[in-house]
């Protein structure tokens, strides 16, 4: 067969795209400890309740659950994310909520409405990197802020907005993927200041908002700037991943039509039969009891990782602990590169993610990203006793 073309947007260098194969490729095998991936703990999954609601759907609206839809989502659970919205201060109306393929693809929706080739776009540095590959497909500039421990550097945001004037601003407040870091109430009020005086939108993330098991939440960036930012939101980490049912909730209309066709455009609608079973499910059971029940479970992981890595790592190596969500940053010795961690770990059967996807334009970076969430005492303490062999044999070389 003779060569084909392949467009450019799909063989330009990419470089976070190599590592979300890997992380795929050993979420699949079962000899892998894991510790790099983004997988919630599979006892958190309400096996039981959503048999149930599927089982309830089906019998009493399995026609609707089976026919096409509108691309705007299912109204029933537009209208329970928005009531959710409001519980926690956040003015948010079901007509301000699209149903979604999960957030990521929220964030291709909201990067096809949203950016044109050479468009500036700011990130936390470093961010998550799937985001990163999706911004990419549209061919921005991406200008990376640095992040601090309380949050993005507020200064250098307030700078680079004045020389770049970007598109949208990407922020993942809560327990911030990769590092876990949550921004203190000084970082937003300051933060969201400088946004105010900007034409930027603000694209806030919050796929781990509702797993905090240490602390206190702070605001939305919504409630200091209202229709300048839009909420990505999901149920991935929360019910189920397998589901793909996220959302994005914008108020200001131009954008939310435009992005209600590109959904129409992309794929019609989300799964009916997926929206009604979630919607079912919450209606009948008690979320925020089985949110309370997960939250506990990974205080526990989070608190027993800690207690490994500080057992099995080295003197030199440094972690962020994190008040939620389910990742753990790691600064690795100096001179230790998070790429040789990751191709040393993966031959002794254990997968980390290193820091260098993380980043715009930094590489061969001291850094690799722990998933606390998904296993066993048992599992977790090998996998990190293994690492920390790793380390020290690198550090020795």
């Amino acid at each position: 067969m003779k060569k084909v073309k392949i467009s450019q947007r799909m063989t330009k260098p990419n470089f976070p795209a190599d590592f979300l194969a890997t992380i795929l490729e050993a979420n699949a095998d079962p000899t892998v400890i894991n510790l790099g991936g983004g997988m919630p703990n599979v006892h958190s999954f309400p096996v039981k309740a959503m048999e149930a609601a599927a089982d309830k759907v089906m019998k009493k609206r399995g026609v609707m659950a089976l026919q096409y839809s509108n691309a705007k989502g299912y109204a029933p659970l537009r209208d329970f994310i928005a009531e959710r919205y409001r519980q926690r201060g956040i003015d948010v109306d079901i007509s301000e909520i699209i149903i979604t393929n999960g957030s990521q693809q929220a964030l291709d929706i909201f990067s096809a409405v949203m950016i044109d080739p050479g468009d500036n776009v700011i990130v936390e540095n470093p961010s998550y990197f799937a985001a990163l590959q999706v911004f990419h497909l549209y061919d921005p500039v991406i200008v990376p802020i640095n992040l601090n421990k309380d949050g993005i550097d507020v200064a250098q945001l307030e700078e680079k907005i004045a020389e770049t004037s970007p598109q949208f601003v990407y922020m993942i407040p809560n327990f911030q993927n990769p590092t876990g870091i949550t921004y203190s109430d000084k970082v937003r009020e300051e933060a969201a200041e400088v946004l105010q005086k900007s034409n930027a939108i603000v694209l806030e993330d919050n796929p781990y908002e509702a797993l905090r098991f240490e602390g206190r939440a702070g605001k939305s960036f919504s409630c200091y700037l209202g229709e300048q930012c839009c909420m990505l939101g999901t149920f991935s980490k929360t019910v189920s991943p397998g589901m793909r049912i996220g959302w994005i909730a914008c108020k200001q209309k131009d954008i939310y039509d435009k992005m209600v066709t590109c959904k129409s455009a992309m794929d019609m609608h989300t799964n009916m039969f997926g929206q009604m079973v979630m919607y079912q499910y919450l209606k009948d059971n008690n979320f925020d009891e089985q949110i309370a029940e997960t939250c506990k479970l990974y205080k526990h992981n989070a608190e027993f990782m800690l207690a490994c890595i500080k057992k099995y790592f080295p003197e030199g190596a440094h972690v962020h602990k994190p008040e939620g969500g389910m990742f753990m940053w790691v600064t690795l010795p100096e001179g230790v590169r998070g790429i040789d961690v990751q191709a040393a770990a993966i031959k002794k059967g254990v997968a980390v993610i290193p820091g260098d996807p993380f980043y715009e334009y930094e590489r061969n970076v001291n850094t690799i990203r722990l998933n606390f969430a998904s296993f066993s005492d048992k599992i977790i303490d090998k996998g990190v006793r293994i690492l920390g062999e790793v380390i020290r044999d690198l550090l020795h070389k």
